[in-house]
């Protein structure tokens, strides 16, 4: 099963932008699991970040079972929904 985890900064100027992406996304597919908003104001945040080496934010990671990245998107703008809904699907 593919986890969509999403890093961005809440007090950022794209804050909206991503939550209201991710409230959307699920809304819109229905896919049997949350995407995970992550802080990178947090330990966790900026450990996944670098775990990932992440540079671009906000970023949208699919990871498989094992953590490995099955397929990144970073920075503005967001990816369209059907590519990273499509994305879920095809890689569950």
């Amino acid at each position: 099963m593919v986890k969509l985890l999403v890093l961005y900064r809440p007090d950022s100027e794209h804050s909206t932008d991503v939550e209201s992406f991710v409230r959307d996304f699920q809304r819109q597919y229905e896919l049997g699991r949350k995407v995970e908003l992550l802080s990178l104001n947090t330990r966790d945040g900026a450990a996944t970040a670098s775990l990932y080496d992440v540079t671009t934010y906000p970023a949208i990671l699919a990871l498989g079972n094992d953590g490995s990245v099955l397929n990144m998107w970073q920075g503005m703008p967001m990816p369209l929904m059907d590519e990273v809904a499509g994305y879920a699907y095809n890689a569950s």
